[in-house]
């Protein structure tokens, strides 16, 4: 069929960088994050991930998968403080919590305080002790 002019995410960042994606990759990419969600994670329909990411395209595949996999999203902002964090993940019971290498040094500080987090995803180039690397997953 003929490729749709309109795409299903279309971000641009602030220096101008695009990513335009179909809805047949968006629809690809997003079951990929599912696969890393469900058997890296070992996360399953009702668990709780919190989400602490700017708006890059990541988030919105993040998204997509927590309603693929049928786990509960807990969207929060980078402006979270490490007892927020903490609040958070004790309130919620979360299994995982996806964040970048802003939030995750706050992350870092509370967690074992969490008996039930069991999984942190890094969304970014580098790596961190303790974290799974989403890109190196995906």
């Amino acid at each position: 069929g003929k490729k749709s002019k309109n795409p299903a995410l279309w971000w641009v960042d602030g220096a101008g960088e695009e990513v335009r994606w179909s809805f047949e990759e968006l629809g690809v990419l997003s079951r990929k994050v599912a696969n890393v969600l469900s058997d890296a994670c070992g996360l399953q329909q009702g668990d709780r991930v919190i989400l602490i990411l700017p708006r890059i395209p990541e988030w919105w595949l993040m998204n997509v998968a927590c309603m693929r996999t049928g786990t509960v999203l807990i969207p929060g902002t980078q402006q979270l403080t490490a007892k927020d964090i903490l609040h958070r993940l004790q309130k919620s019971k979360a299994k995982c919590i996806i964040t970048d290498d802003s939030v995750a040094p706050a992350v870092d500080l509370v967690g074992a305080e969490c008996q039930f987090l069991k999984f942190k995803l890094l969304v970014s180039e580098g790596h961190r002790e303790g974290w799974l690397n989403f890109k190196d997953l995906l």
